[in-house]
């Protein structure tokens, strides 16, 4: 089966899984507990839950970001719990036919057993309802941006004397496509300037889908100041690949006005090319590319070997590289000297658990590196959480980061 493949299949097989199994569990709590029609129900069900489906996929058609958000996130909200429902359904089936196959003889015993239990498994799969709906929820209104900070020294002999203690923060994701205010941006833009940063990164994805959503927070972005400034890269989301555009030269405009947009909230840019950082006579190579993806036939606008000309190879190396799986398929095979590559793209699957000895998210099913700090003595790699989110506009388990590095 071809890779390309793969997804498709199981994102439709989940939303057969999640249809199918709720609507049999909400027909026989109909059937059993209540005197409604069962036709009638079933023309109701399947009506709205096409309904759903049409508006849904059609939201990309509206302007407001807001409409478009909030269809989205009902959408989601009432998937996971349909699915949720459906699992339990389908267990707690199996396990009651396979203890009425032990324990009864005969098929009609089986069949009476399976009958006088349906009602009850209904109800306990209908109740389950509640805990995707709260969790959920409650990533949308508390855990989305409820930012941390996560801290990290990064200790090399190839780092100059006059940079121990030099402090990097760095950030990814914004989305400004998913904001539904200022309040949000202007919360994590402030827990940035506390960490008193020398240097701040940004490792892609600004926008959704066009450079015209982040215009409206061009004031709270150019808030970001270091003494060494501010350097960016692109990610997957900010070329406008997934708009739909009259032609080929509105894109090229919309590319245009993103680099623009860098350049006019005092962001460096960095497109296929590297700097040196410089402090007392002394110095850091900082390199930056263009989107340079790995998984899903992601476009690779990266070339790292152009970014990597002239430079000096002895010096202390820090790439930044919107996409993790690009440190895995070139920059450990073809440039040992990269001591040091930032990330994002991942979020962390906004989904997952994360406590003292123990990080889990389906994000690991997909990327290998999907979250913190990755790599050998020589070569490593940081995967930032994200600052913002993108589909679902909550985060449930893995929290929203802004990356301190302290060199040493």
């Amino acid at each position: 089966m071809k890779r390309g493949l793969i997804f498709p299949i199981v994102l439709i097989s989940i939303l057969l899984l999640a249809e199918i199994g709720s609507f049999l569990v909400a027909k026989a709590y109909i059937s059993n507990s209540t005197n409604f029609n069962v036709k009638k129900f079933i023309w109701i069900w399947w009506i709205s839950t096409i309904s759903i489906y049409v508006v849904t996929f059609s939201s990309r058609m509206i302007d407001s970001t807001f409409s478009r958000n909030l269809i989205v996130n009902v959408f989601f909200i009432l998937l996971v719990t349909k699915l949720v429902i459906a699992l339990v359904f389908f267990l707690f089936t199996f396990f009651n036919w396979l203890r009425s196959l032990i324990f009864s003889v005969g098929k009609e015993d089986i069949e009476g057993v399976l009958n006088s239990r349906r009602a009850f498994v209904s109800k306990v799969a209908l109740s389950s309802a509640l805990l995707p709906i709260v969790t959920f929820s409650y990533g949308i209104v508390r855990t989305a941006y409820d930012f941390k900070v996560h801290k990290l020294k990064f200790n090399s002999p190839k780092i100059p004397n006059s940079f121990k203690g030099f402090k990097i923060v760095q950030i990814s994701d914004i989305h400004t496509g998913s904001l539904q205010g200022n309040y949000q941006l202007q919360k994590a833009i402030n827990l940035v300037m506390e960490q008193k940063p020398d240097l701040i990164v940004f490792t892609g994805d600004l926008v959704n889908n066009k450079t015209e959503e982040a215009f409206e927070f061009e004031h709270i972005l150019n808030q970001l100041k270091a003494p060494f400034g501010v350097f960016s890269t692109l990610g997957n989301h900010d070329y406008g690949d997934y708009a739909s555009w009259n032609s080929e030269a509105e894109k090229d405009k919309n590319m245009l006005d993103m680099i623009e947009f860098h350049s006019k909230i005092g962001w460096n840019l960095m497109l296929n090319n590297h700097v040196k950082i410089e402090k007392e006579n002394e110095f850091f190579t900082l390199i930056g590319i263009e989107n340079w993806g790995g998984n899903y036939n992601f476009k690779k606008y990266g070339d790292l070997h152009k970014a990597y000309e002239n430079i000096d190879k002895s010096s202390f190396q820090i790439l930044l590289s919107h996409d993790p799986s690009h440190w895995n398929l070139q920059v450990t095979t073809d440039f040992p000297e990269i001591d040091l590559t930032l990330a994002g793209h991942t979020h962390g699957f906004q989904f997952g658990i994360e406590i003292p000895g123990f990080k889990w998210s389906p994000s690991k099913y997909i990327y290998p590196q999907w979250a913190g700090i990755y790599g050998t003595e020589k070569q490593k790699l940081y995967v930032n959480r994200g600052l913002g989110c993108l589909g679902y506009m909550g985060r449930v388990g893995i929290k929203p980061e802004i990356t301190v590095i302290e060199l040493h």
